[in-house]
């Protein structure tokens, strides 16, 4: 009677076990998909990041070359962007013509 138990109670640890051996090796295979996914994203982020930079130089000489102050235009950008309508009219224009306003953005 002992042994019955004792067996039935082995089955038991055995088929707990088979499960969770099952689980663990699920687990791995989507921690295995994360990496990949995570290794390609940071390789894209790190080319995005080049084509910036290289977007930026290019910019950054056209704004030389046309006598444009990018650093403030960068900071009339960030006032107008913590403070809505706050910030000054130095991207305006007036028309000559018909006296209108227009803007720089």
């Amino acid at each position: 009677m002992g042994l019955g138990n004792t067996a039935k109670k082995l089955q038991r640890v055995a088929d707990m076990a088979e499960t969770l051996y099952e689980k663990v090796d699920e687990l791995r295979s989507q921690v295995n998909e994360v990496k990949a996914h995570v290794e390609t994203t940071s390789e894209r982020v790190e080319r995005i990041e080049r084509d910036l930079d290289d977007q930026r130089a290019i910019l950054n000489a056209l704004a030389r070359e046309q006598d444009i102050d990018v650093d403030s235009l960068l900071a009339g950008a960030a006032i107008e962007e913590a403070e809505p309508g706050h910030a000054s009219d130095a991207g305006s224009t007036t028309d000559d013509a018909d006296g209108t306003t227009a803007t720089g953005e």
